[in-house]
């Protein structure tokens, strides 16, 4: 539990300086395509931080498996898809392109175990 909270707050964090490093950093010196994508990884990053707050919130109430997964498997995803991101929008490596899909996949697993877990403890 308190580690999901930690990931949240680390992530959190990680999203505002990241967002205000593109904005400020990367504006001019990389593409408009690739700046809306470095965009999109601090877009995904923040939402998934809220879900990582989310599960840290609902492991007050109850124990899961189904949260602990749902968390890690936020976790992962932002590694994944917005790390991923991070690197690609002003490296162009498309290798690391292929990866983001992978994170994305494994941020809808993780809804599916939030929702599963939420809807066992009504």
């Amino acid at each position: 539990m308190k580690l999901f909270f930690l990931l949240a707050v680390i992530n959190g964090f990680l999203a505002v300086a990241l967002g205000a490093f593109g904005a400020h950093g990367l504006e001019g010196k990389i593409t408009e395509k690739a700046l809306k994508t470095w965009e999109k990884a601090v877009t995904y990053q923040m939402f998934h931080t809220g879900a990582l707050l989310a599960v840290g919130i609902l492991m007050l109430k109850t124990q899961s498996g189904l949260l602990t997964g749902a968390g890690w498997l936020f976790f992962i995803g932002i590694v994944l898809f917005s790390g991923s991101l991070y690197i690609y929008a002003p490296t162009g490596i498309k290798a690391l392109a292929m990866i983001t899909p992978f994170g994305g996949l494994t941020f809808l697993v993780g809804w599916v175990l939030l929702g599963l877990a939420v809807t066992r403890m009504l």
